[in-house]
């Protein structure tokens, strides 16, 4: 299959802006505070390791060669140990969004004979629309997964290799964290198993998976199940049955919720009129598409795109 795949979709909006590749050492006592509220921020251990400590008291051991991966938005710190917050330490805030704080990329420097000085590369990630908070719904608030081997090893030599600052580099460091960042989700959600959501174990299989295909690659199709079956090679009874196991609801229940998130991001777009969204997920006029969308949303697509609109106030 060589069409969009839901994961695929879901990481649509998302970016690394600002990625660090540094080799800076950190010497214990120590503790690094995050503060962009990314919805994402993924860091890789190279060497030595600690806890990050999210607000809620959560605290997650991450130690070398091991990549987590902290979602939800919210400020949180990463120490060599828990202890340091409450006695003196040294203060490290880290931001990937702002560039005249943003750490610079420097060269290696040697590990002391002790083996206590930490190394991270980390990478915060904007996200544009609303596709991604699906994905996020998915995640715990931090994974941790092993890396292969050679890693870390390939991180710290392309922090020397990039260390002459030559144009570009910015964009190419964070194009080298979104690879990470899919391949860290994609390896996570191949060890949940059956606990994976099911709209990513569903593509993998061979009556569902062709189906969910032909949905996210071309959600404006008048989709019927036999078209649907079609994409599959099976009849609309097996179809049908398949779908609705691996799936949990049938293929145009599914059509129709995965119409509707995209639907929510492209009313976000002040450019685009309410006919062209209806359009664009599959809707031959746009009250047609209003009804679904207030069935299913509790309020009009131009009620929901004033919502949108109209700034928070705390």
């Amino acid at each position: 299959m060589g069409g969009m795949d839901p994961l695929s979709e879901l990481l649509g909006g998302i970016r690394a802006e600002g990625a660090i590749l540094s080799d800076a050492i950190l010497k214990a006592p120590w503790v690094v505070s995050f503060d962009d509220r990314a919805p994402m921020t993924m860091v890789t251990v190279a060497r030595g390791g600690g806890v990050i400590l999210l607000a809620d008291g959560t605290r997650v051991p991450v130690k070398a060669g091991q990549t987590a991966v902290v979602s939800g938005g919210e400020p949180f710190r990463m120490a060599d140990e828990p202890a340091s917050v409450d006695r003196p330490h040294l203060d490290y805030w880290l931001t990937c969004f702002d560039p005249e704080a943003c750490a610079e990329i420097a060269p290696p420097k040697p590990v002391d004979e002790d083996g206590a000085a930490t190394a991270l590369f980390v990478g915060a990630y904007r996200a544009s629309g609303r596709r991604h908070e699906r994905l996020l719904r998915a995640l715990p608030p931090v994974l941790v997964i092993d890396d292969d081997a050679d890693i870390c090893l390939w991180l710290d030599s392309s922090a020397v290799d990039l260390a002459s600052r030559k144009p570009g580099t910015q964009a190419f460091i964070d194009r080298l964290f979104d690879w990470g960042l899919v391949c860290t989700l994609r390896t996570w959600f191949d060890q949940q198993g059956r606990q994976a959501p099911v709209w990513y174990r569903g593509f993998a299989d061979p009556v569902a998976g062709p189906a969910l295909e032909a949905i996210h690659t071309r959600p404006a199709n008048p989709w019927t199940v036999a078209d649907l079956a079609g994409e599959a090679g099976v009849s609309r009874a097996l179809l049908a049955k398949r779908f609705n196991e691996i799936m949990g609801e049938p293929p145009l229940t599914y059509l129709t919720e995965w119409r509707m998130q995209l639907a929510e991001e492209l009313l976000a777009d002040p450019d685009l009129t309410v006919a062209q969204v209806a359009r664009t997920v599959g809707y031959a006029d746009q009250f047609g598409f209003s009804n679904a969308f207030k069935r299913r949303k509790g309020k009009s697509p131009t009620e929901y795109r004033k919502q949108e609109r109209t700034p928070v106030t705390v």
